[in-house]
C-alpha cells in the first residue's frame, strides 16, 4: 500500500531561514490595470511561520483604511501576530462597520457545511454575517454602509476549498456596488505545486466555481487578481482590488499556519493531505471527522483495505461525522502526510483506486458529490474502468500546462520549480 512507502526527509519546524532579501509590492488593480504603487525592502531575518504575512504590514495598508467605512471578512484565522484582526484594527481607530463570514463562521468552529447564522460578536458588539449557505455573495443592503471590504483568511490552496468561492462572490458584490476590496495576503501551504484534473465549466458549483486543477499552487491574492483577469465575474465586472502581500514568501516554502485554518484541519499532515484525501467525501469512505486524525485517516465499516481501526464521534467542528459510533476498518495516513506528502508534489490518487478496486459493492463507492469535487466525470470514470494512476495522470496534463501558462501571468512571489 502506498501509505506504507516513506523517503526520508529531515523534518523542520519552528524557524525556517530566509536566504535573501525579498522586494514586497502592494499591487492595485483598478479597472483591470495592474500596476506596482509601492515597493518595501522586507529584511532578511529568521521567520516563523505567520510572521510578515499581509495583515501585519499595517503601516501600507491603515492609510488606505482612513476614513473609510470598514468591513472585515476573516475568521479566527485572522491575525496581526497573536491578536485577532478585529481587536486589532479597532484598538487602531480603524471604523469597523461590521463582519462578513465564510464557510465554518467568524470564530471558526462550525460544522463544514453547517448553517452558520448571523448575529453579534459578543466580544465586540459588531455584527457579524454569514456569507455561507443561502447568502453567499452580500447583497447592496449588506454594503450600502460599507465603503472597504478587508479579506482576510488563511487558504489551503485547494479548489474545494470554499475561501476561494467565498472570495469570488465578495468581489463580484464590490464590483456591482463600486466598492474596494483589500485583501491581506497569507502563505499558501500547498502552494508548492499545481496537479489533478482541471474543473469542467459544467460542475461549476461552491466547491469549484472556476476552471482551475484541484491544487493551484496561488495566494488568495495572486487568485484574486486571477479572478479579475481572467473575466470570471458575472457580467465580466472588474473589482476594485488591492492585495497587500506577504513580506518573505516563495511558493516552494514549508509553511503551516499556526491557527489551524477549520475544524477538521488541526495540523501541517491533514492540511497536506487534504487535496488528495477530500476526494473520498464523495464516497463511501470516511476522513476521519470525528476523530483526531481528521483527513488524516480513511476508512469505513468492514473495509478490507487496512487494518488501521477508528470510531468517528460527536466533536466540536464533527457533530455528526459519517459512521458516528462505527468502528471503520482503513490506512493511518497521518505520517505519510507528515514526511512524504510535500515531497511527492502531487495527488495521491493509489488510495482511491485501491479503495474503489477493494470495494464489495462498487455500485455503491461513488455518490453524486464526487464529480463536483473531481470537478466532472473524468476521474469517476477512468477508476471505474480500471484505468491505472500513470493513464489517469496523463489524460489531466494538457490542461495543467494550459492553467500553468493562465497562472504565471499573476503570480506575485517567487515560484517553485518543477
Amino acid at each position: 500500500m502506498k501509505c506504507a512507502k516513506f523517503k526520508m526527509v529531515q523534518w523542520r519546524s519552528g524557524a525556517a531561514k530566509i536566504g535573501a532579501t525579498l522586494a514586497a509590492l502592494l499591487v492595485l488593480n483598478a479597472c483591470g490595470r495592474t500596476q506596482s504603487v509601492e515597493v518595501l525592502e522586507a529584511p532578511v531575518v529568521d521567520m516563523l511561520p505567520g510572521d510578515s504575512v499581509g495583515a501585519d504590514r499595517t503601516t501600507i495598508y491603515l492609510p488606505l483604511l482612513k476614513d473609510k467605512r470598514v468591513a472585515v471578512l476573516t475568521n479566527q484565522s485572522g491575525l496581526i501576530g497573536t491578536t485577532h484582526l478585529v481587536d486589532s484594527l479597532l484598538a487602531l481607530n480603524v471604523d469597523l462597520v461590521k463582519v462578513f463570514a465564510p464557510e465554518h463562521g467568524f470564530r471558526g468552529d462550525a460544522d463544514a457545511g453547517e448553517h452558520v447564522k448571523d448575529g453579534k460578536d459578543l466580544r465586540t458588539g459588531l455584527n457579524v454575517i454569514s456569507l455561507y449557505g443561502s447568502n453567499k455573495k452580500p447583497g447592496p443592503d449588506q454594503l450600502v454602509d460599507v465603503d472597504v471590504i478587508l479579506f482576510d483568511l488563511q487558504d489551503v490552496g485547494a479548489r474545494f476549498y470554499t475561501y476561494i468561492s467565498t472570495l469570488h462572490y465578495v468581489m463580484e458584490a464590490a464590483a456591482e456596488n463600486k466598492k474596494q476590496v483589500i485583501i491581506l495576503d497569507r502563505y499558501n501551504p500547498n502552494g508548492f505545486y499545481v496537479d489533478g484534473p482541471v474543473l469542467d465549466p459544467a460542475f461549476s458549483s461552491f466547491v469549484g466555481l472556476h476552471p482551475i486543477p484541484i491544487v493551484h499552487g496561488m495566494t488568495i491574492g495572486e487568485y484574486a487578481h486571477m479572478i479579475n483577469g481572467e473575466g470570471w465575474l458575472k457580467g465580466g465586472v472588474e473589482c476594485q482590488l488591492a492585495v497587500i502581500t506577504c513580506a518573505n514568501y516563495r511558493h516552494d516554502m514549508e509553511f503551516a499556519p499556526p491557527i489551524p485554518p477549520s475544524p477538521n484541519l488541526p495540523n501541517a499532515a491533514a492540511i497536506w493531505l487534504y487535496p488528495s484525501v477530500c476526494l473520498f467525501e464523495g464516497t463511501i469512505v470516511s476522513v476521519g471527522r470525528g476523530t483526531d486524525k481528521p483527513f488524516q485517516c480513511i476508512g469505513y465499516p468492514r473495509s478490507p483495505v487496512g487494518l488501521y481501526k477508528f470510531t468517528p464521534k460527536s466533536v466540536p467542528g464533527a457533530k455528526d461525522p459519517p459512521y458516528l459510533g462505527k468502528e471503520c476498518t482503513g490506512m493511518d495516513l497521518q505520517e505519510f502526510g507528515m514526511i512524504q506528502a510535500r515531497m511527492d508534489k502531487q495527488l495521491e490518487l493509489e488510495w482511491l483506486i485501491e479503495m474503489y478496486s477493494s470495494a464489495p459493492d462498487k455500485a455503491k463507492f461513488f455518490n453524486p458529490f464526487f464529480d463536483k469535487l473531481a470537478g466532472g466525470t473524468a476521474l469517476r470514470e477512468a477508476i471505474i474502468a480500471g484505468k491505472d494512476e500513470a493513464t489517469i495522470r496523463a489524460s489531466w496534463q494538457l490542461g495543467l500546462e494550459q492553467f500553468k501558462t493562465i497562472r504565471a501571468k499573476y503570480l506575485l512571489y517567487p515560484d517553485f520549480t518543477s
